[in-house]
This record gives structure tokens, sequence and C-alpha cells, in this order.
């Protein structure tokens, strides 16, 4: 099976005391493609992982993992 990509997004976001939406006009996208990564039912693309790495202050391995599915 191939791995997932896991996130840390909620994690960070509710770390800075952003909403949802606040994170999305940031980034440049919807607060459902928010939802969506927080949920882990959608895959950033390398430009937005990166923004969030930009926002963050974190590198993208920090925010983004594989992880093997079972």
């Amino acid at each position: 099976m191939p791995p997932s990509v896991q996130n840390r997004v909620k994690e960070l976001r509710t770390a800075l005391g952003w909403t949802q939406q606040q994170l999305a006009d940031a980034v440049g996208v919807s607060r459902q493609s928010i939802n969506s990564i927080e949920r882990q039912r959608y895959e950033p693309s390398l430009a937005l992982a990166l923004t969030f790495s930009r926002i963050f202050g974190y590198a993208t391995d920090e925010i983004f993992t594989l992880e093997n599915k079972k």
C-alpha cells in the first residue's frame, strides 16, 4: 500500500489562535480546503506545502510526514 501524508496543520493553526478562515486567507485557498487538509482528506500541492512552511515557520517535513498504511 502506498504511504499516506499526515500533517500537523490543525495543531499549528490552533497554536497561532487562527481560525480556518484566517489560515485560508493567509495561504490563498478556501476554508473548505483547510478543513479537508486538516481532516487528512486532501493532500496539498508542493507549492501549498511550502506556503504552510513559510506561514508556520517550520520545515515542510515538520508539518507533513509520510506514514505507511497497514
